[in-house]
């Protein structure tokens, strides 16, 4: 599956908020918006148009997509899923990004970032109920235990002494001992990025 490979610092700018991607980079001062907190580009300090409709729900779609790391052909497609689903369609749709194997790693506190949990399910360093699984949009479901399959694993190693300052989500349990995680319920909203507005997103694709 595409990725994209350059640089994410200029989204938080562009967003006006921390997306968090890269890691405790993102909890220190280098951070980038703590040192220049304008839009990036030439014209990043000019005075602000007022933005219409349109612009705020583009805005919260590129802020969650950008969010957990998706491409927009990805996530139109989580969005058309949660669409045809019974219930409130935006909650359904952040709750498929929330169960995404990679999401799930990193809300466990084994991976630094988003992008570094992705990778290192692709590159098989963790098991799910026993399996191998290098899918990162791999859907988790209740009861799934997530563990990492190389104990002595630096990256995680050092994930993990990083994510000290996050807290794990009620839905999932982490156990120190093994390095493993338990899906204990299904996410509610509240559980969920508090930085998303759901319905702008869902008011974009229904234009």
């Amino acid at each position: 599956m595409a990725n994209y490979h350059g640089p994410v610092c200029r989204f938080c700018r562009r967003e006006g908020a921390k997306l968090y991607l890269k890691g405790e980079r993102c909890y220190s001062p280098k951070c980038a918006i703590e040192r220049r907190a304008v839009p990036p580009g030439q014209h990043g300090q000019a005075r602000r148009r007022k933005t219409s409709d349109y612009g705020l729900q583009l805005r919260a779609k590129q802020k969650a997509r950008r969010t957990y790391g998706l491409l927009e052909k990805q996530f139109r497609s989580y969005f058309e899923r949660a669409a045809g689903e019974p219930g409130v369609t935006g909650t359904n749709l952040l709750r498929h990004l929330e169960l995404r194997l990679d999401n799930v790693v990193y809300r466990l506190g084994m991976g630094a970032s988003r992008k570094q949990s992705r990778q290192l399910v692709s590159h098989r360093h963790f098991e799910v109920n026993g399996r191998t699984v290098n899918i990162p949009a791999f859907q988790v479901k209740l009861g799934d235990v997530i563990k990492i399959r190389d104990q002595a694993d630096t990256a995680v190693a050092v994930a993990l002494d990083a994510s000290k300052m996050r807290t794990t989500p009620a839905w999932l349990a982490f156990n120190e001992g093994d390095k493993s995680g338990k899906v204990l319920a299904l996410p509610e909203r509240q559980d969920m990025e508090t930085g998303v507005e759901e319905h702008l997103i869902v008011e974009f694709y229904s234009r």
